[in-house]
């Protein structure tokens, strides 16, 4: 499974990191060009409450795209029991309709049996671009990860692929990465894929941790392959480490959200810190392998009382009339449990 090809050797590869290394200078990273500052302040995506249903307890996770002239949005669902995924649509990017849940558990497979949380549908790299998706060999393709027992992501979760010709239907493929199978940093289990294709090869950004009880850590790294079967981890991983103490991204630096804009590309990505406040951050970098960390933060937490009050992390971007949307997982306290749900921030003040 992580076999390599010649032409994407070990001394290719640590060639060109010695290269960029000498070549390197500060990271880009102007507000007027990545950031979005202008929170909507409301969940625009919230848990049903409802007993029985795939999304009773939490939203999570948003990836939002564009398709057939509307927008939509998959995002992870939380029942009490394991994760499943949800569809949601919209004409305006803040009223979403759900349209129910099209990945679910499957009670006979190893392993999906309690899980199954995709995370990335193949599409446009750019930042700005409407965020249409891409299709392989006549099919939409999703990157999905999921972990081996019943609860809250108990257990070393594993990344996979899986293909639908209609968005509402998927068919999964065995698991293409394990923890087992990584260094010391992943050996814990892996989480949140993104999938892209550059040139003729595809990558695979994920975040993983390096074990599975206590406080551990968590960093991001990327594989790669020319045929979606052979992968190859980057022997520099993990791309997005863990910054000194006292730093926004202290224990972890998870979730990419990867994509290009112009001579860029733009790593969105969120950061824990020693006090366990979670927001998102930005990182700029001319090679999707050498990312430079920014020093503003693109989502901060909000103050008590508001939707992300505890955490602002998890980032989905789309463009849309010139603006650049941020989607995020926003977390607050709430009675007896958190209440986890989806907001968004855009680049323009909102009217």
């Amino acid at each position: 499974m992580s076999t390599r090809y010649a032409l994407l050797s070990r001394r290719n590869f640590l060639g060109a990191t010695l290269a960029a290394a000498a070549a390197r200078a500060a990271p880009q990273c102007p507000l007027e060009r990545f950031g979005t500052p202008y929170k909507y302040g409301k969940l625009v995506l919230s848990a049903s409450g409802e007993a029985g249903t795939y999304d009773s307890v939490a939203v999570d996770c948003p990836f939002v795209f564009r398709h057939g002239g509307r927008f939509y949005m998959t995002f992870v669902a939380f029942d009490g029991a394991g994760y499943q995924t949800g569809l949601a649509m919209s004409d305006d990017l803040v009223h979403w309709k759900k349209q129910g849940a099209v990945f679910r558990r499957q009670p006979s497979s190893p392993v999906l049996k309690y899980n199954a949380a995709m995370n990335w549908i193949l599409r446009e790299n750019g930042l700005r671009s409407p965020g249409n998706l891409a299709k392989v060999d006549g099919h939409f393709l999703g990157a999905y990860h999921a972990y081996p027992n019943e609860g809250y992501e108990r257990g070393a979760a594993v990344i996979g692929l899986c293909r639908s010709q209609d968005l509402l239907h998927w068919e999964a493929g065995t698991p293409i990465l394990n923890a087992e199978e990584g260094a010391e940093w992943e050996r814990g289990g892996l989480y949140k894929p993104c999938l892209l294709k550059h040139h003729d090869t595809y990558y695979l950004f994920y975040n993983a941790k390096d074990h599975t009880v206590g406080r551990w850590h968590e960093q991001t790294g990327v594989a790669y392959s020319r045929d979606l079967k052979t992968w190859t981890r980057y022997p520099g991983n993990p791309v997005l480490r863990n910054g000194p103490s006292g730093s926004p991204d202290e224990h972890f630096a998870s979730d990419p959200c990867v994509l290009r804009d112009g001579d860029l590309w733009a790593f969105y990505y969120f950061g824990l810190d020693g006090k366990g406040v979670a927001r998102d951050l930005l990182a700029t970098g001319p090679d999707l392998f050498h990312p430079e960390k920014c020093d503003s933060v693109t989502i901060d937490v909000g103050k008590p009382g508001s939707i992300d009050s505890r955490y602002a992390h998890k980032p989905s971007m789309i463009a849309y009339r010139g603006d650049l949307y941020h989607f995020y997982c926003a977390v607050a306290p709430g009675e007896g449990h958190e209440i986890r749900g989806i907001s968004v921030a855009r680049s323009r003040p909102w009217g």
